[in-house]
């Protein structure tokens, strides 16, 4: 028999024109799923043919996992078992068990053979693939083989790839024997063999076909800085350059509009709105915003966010069909971007305003006009009036120096008290619900005055009951109540 082995791999070795290696391989994974069939349950069986001899052996095994975490008995062992077996075994390491090595006759040379083919398929397909991959080659021009319910399959020469449905422009009637070109978005290792994933909506896409219309981004010149797209209607790119010779904007858009139609084209007429990239933000946006004009804009750096006041005339401009103008405005630029009228802004300004006045008035105990000098001046807490240095506090010409170290004593014993009341309620929170992950002092305190002292009572919530308890945004939310639900499940594991 192991003779035969030997005779059947030198055999196949010639005729596929492949290392002996790889059918050896090809060999054991044959014996071992035929390993697997003798058992009715699940099992995890490992084949072992000697180069040499061509004598072969067979075992079961299980996948060493620490204590507590066993899934499946048939194809795990936890560690303290294991250790009983063999005594420096480690986790992630198999316990085998040896297997009476089954005839290859069983099976029969043609499974085996079935198994090796299926290898060298999967060799030659990564080798082409690994082949354009090298090439650098970022955009794939090739022909719709064949559609399905999935997508399309496109092919190139010897390279074929998919195209998902969900990849390719909405509307766009692709049909078997088109030219088609498209992004290579990624290689999918899942399944039978690597296959490339290709995209028409990325916009990554975007970016290179201009690359392949514009020669000074190919040189250098010219940079596509940021991409945003609603496939098939609208798409807008951020372009710079340092060469004060080169009009970034109308080297993009070409001669008569030439580049910019090429790449429209392309797209299934998707317009294009090309803008100039800048290092402020704020100027990136009033860019992006284009061909809206902005009135003014105010930056909250902490949030992330801008508000941008346009006149009513270009409100709807601004916004666009559907929020689109704005929405792609603000994936291009990264900011969160808030689009007023003049009015509205100064509706919410003033909101902001009668907020920190009310604030000001009752936990400084001070008159109206005191609070809105204080606003004038930029203070917009009680924390700033307490430790932002004094010399800029006297600057301020309607306060003399009594008046300041009185504001700042009182705004000092505000914060001290309400410190003091923290520790108070803290006091009345159990350690498990302190030491969760993304917990703070401030936050216990505000999970204690709506009578939350415990992980299990923080764990009971919803996330919109801890959102309006507290004022934390939705994804901190559900981040701690996954946290503080996180021992159930491992005790229900290890039960």
């Amino acid at each position: 028999m192991s003779r035969e082995v030997l005779l059947l791999v030198d055999a196949l070795a010639r005729e596929k024109n492949v290392p002996r290696e790889v059918v050896f391989q090809a060999l054991e994974s044959a014996l071992a799923s035929a390993t697997k069939k003798l058992f009715k349950e699940e099992v995890d069986a490992r084949v072992s043919i000697d180069r040499m001899s061509g004598d072969y052996e067979a075992f079961r095994r299980w996948l060493v996992v620490p204590d507590g975490e066993l899934e499946d008995h048939d194809l795990q062992m936890i560690l303290t078992e294991a250790q009983k077996q063999v005594a420096d075994v480690q986790v992630g390491e198999y316990i085998e068990e040896e297997l009476d090595a089954i005839e290859l006759g069983r099976i029969g040379a043609q499974a085996a053979k079935q198994v090796i083919l299926q290898r060298i398929r999967d060799a030659e397909r990564e080798q082409i693939i690994t082949d354009f991959l090298q090439r650098g080659e970022s955009i794939m021009s090739g022909t719709i083989k064949r559609m399905d319910r999935e997508g399309a399959v496109v092919e190139s020469g010897k390279v074929e790839a998919r195209l998902p449905r969900d990849q390719m422009i909405p509307k766009e009637n692709l049909r078997v024997g088109d030219r088609v070109r498209a992004y290579v978005l990624r290689v999918n290792r899942e399944g039978r063999g690597p296959q490339l994933i290709l995209s028409r909506t990325s916009p990554d896409f975007i970016r290179h076909l201009f690359a392949m219309e514009v020669p000074e981004i190919e040189q250098g010149l010219l940079d596509i800085k940021a991409a945003a797209r609603d496939p098939g209607v609208r798409a807008k790119i951020a372009v710079y350059t340092q060469d004060r010779r080169i009009d970034p904007i109308g080297t993009c858009v070409g001669v008569r509009g030439s580049r910019v139609q090429a790449v429209t084209g392309e797209l299934g007429g998707e317009r294009v709105d090309i803008v100039l990239w800048s290092e402020d933000p704020a100027q990136f946006v009033i860019g992006a915003l284009a061909p809206a004009n902005v009135s003014s804009i105010v930056v909250d750096e902490d949030k992330h966010c801008m508000d941008v006041v346009v006149d009513e005339d270009n409100l709807a401009l601004a916004i666009g069909t559907g929020g689109r103008n704005v929405r792609l405005a603000s994936e291009l630029t990264g900011w969160q971007i808030n689009i007023m009228s003049a009015a509205e802004s100064q509706e919410k300004s003033e909101g902001e305003r009668a907020a920190i006045r009310d604030v000001f008035m009752g936990r400084l105990d001070v008159d109206q006009e005191v609070a809105d000098i204080l606003i004038d001046e930029g203070f917009t807490s009680i924390e700033e009036v307490a430790y932002v240095p004094i010399n800029e506090m006297l600057e301020i010409e309607s306060f003399d120096e009594d008046t300041v170290n009185e504001l700042r004593t009182r705004a000092r014993n505000v914060l001290l008290t309400e410190a003091i009341a923290t520790e108070e309620k803290i006091e009345q929170t159990a350690e498990d619900l302190l030491s969760l992950d993304g917990m703070d002092r401030e936050l216990a305190a505000k999970l204690a005055d709506a009578d939350v002292h415990t992980r299990d009572e923080l764990a009971e919530l919803a996330v919109d009951e801890l959102v309006e308890a507290t004022g934390i945004d939705e994804e901190r939310a559900k981040a701690l109540i996954l946290k503080a639900r996180e021992h159930w499940f491992t005790a229900g594991e290890s039960a």
